[in-house]
């Protein structure tokens, strides 16, 4: 592919530097996604322009008019200080007809909201755990039908914000005061489900309309005791010394069930496809004692960091980092919104 004018969106924040030198781990972890994006489209000669946003589409529109990349490449988390504003910003793009990579605007819409993505699984009855929502300012009343254990996390945000092992709660009293806390600490409704025992796994998919699955990927606690609860908690994702102290890794699954690991693949493409996603996505599956498999969540965009999951699982069928970013910037060229029929 010829070199290409690439305009990177990020929250204004998190503009990498141009190098990782004089900067500790604490600063890096909060800008490496894009560092590495940006970095590695320039070593692959691409012309790259990060393009800062917090509150207004104005730089978009500037960048566009100004420099006119042929693509933009979304690393966009929040806009307005929310997530559910992200699908919005790629809406404006699909406006003014410029090619961006990662999810449509429909697919993100399915999928921000969790309890709006939950109702549609059940529709088309795709395996996921049973739920409620507790609007903030509303009375908690559990459901007959919902048994403990339950999950209790924000029906919108993402990277397990909020979610802790007193997040699973074992009666009435502890439900309610997690659902207050969840309330009180991310300002949003609360997604309240069956807590799922068994092993958590995450499967990247890319594409448009064909489909590629990577292999399944295993959160392990190597070192934790049997009552610390194996579920991707903030701690787990965000913190270093919690990491090292429990063991916390991810790989390649392995010794899944005869027959599983298929099963899985063709769940997480019916998946993918059922949530109108595009570009690049990571679902977030269960995987019982019995071996029945269930959805938790599906991510679309999910982070690029190299060495991270997603990365991780394409190279283990030899998708190099840089071979990733490519396949990401095609699918952004070919994908066919309303406006280029």
């Amino acid at each position: 592919m010829k070199p290409l004018r690439i305009a990177v969106l990020v929250h204004e924040e998190l503009i990498p530097p141009e190098t990782l030198e004089g900067h500790t781990d604490e600063e890096i972890r909060e800008w490496k996604t894009e560092f590495d994006v940006i970095t590695t489209l320039q070593e692959m000669g691409h012309e790259v322009r990060p393009v800062g946003l917090t509150d207004d589409l104005a730089p978009i529109r500037q960048v566009r008019e100004e420099w006119k990349p042929h693509v933009f490449f979304n690393l966009l988390e929040e806009f307005r200080g929310s997530r559910i504003f992200v699908p919005h910003v790629v809406s404006y793009l699909e406006l003014v007809r410029r090619p961006y990579t990662g999810c449509n605007p429909r697919g993100l819409v399915l999928t921000r909201d969790k309890a709006l993505c939950k109702k549609v699984l059940i529709y088309h009855r795709i395996p996921t755990a049973r739920f409620v929502v507790f609007p903030m300012g509303r009375k908690t009343k559990r459901p007959e039908r919902l048994k403990f254990p339950l999950l209790v996390k924000s029906i919108f945000e993402d990277a397990s914000l909020g979610i802790a092992h007193a997040s699973i709660v074992t009666s009435d009293e502890k439900l309610t005061e997690r659902v207050e806390f969840i309330h009180r600490h991310t300002e949003t409704d609360a997604l309240v489900e069956e807590y799922i025992d068994g092993r958590e796994l995450y499967v990247g998919v890319i594409g448009n309309r064909r489909l590629q699955a990577f292999p399944p990927w295993e959160l392990l606690f190597t070192k934790a005791p049997d009552n610390v609860p194996r579920i991707a908690t903030a701690k787990v994702k965000w913190d270093r010394a919690f990491q090292e102290k429990y063991g916390i890794k991810t790989q390649a699954a392995e010794d899944l069930p005869p027959g599983v690991a298929e099963r899985i693949t063709k769940l997480c493409k019916r998946l993918y496809r059922i949530l109108s996603m595009s570009g690049y996505a990571r679902i977030d599956l269960r995987l019982t004692p019995e071996g029945q498999v269930y959805v938790l969540e599906a991510n679309p965009n999910p982070h690029l960091e190299y060495g991270e999951d997603f990365a991780e699982s394409a190279e283990k069928i030899g998708i190099s980092y840089e071979d990733l970013m490519q396949r990401i910037l095609n699918l952004a060229l070919r994908y066919k919104p309303g406006w280029h029929v």
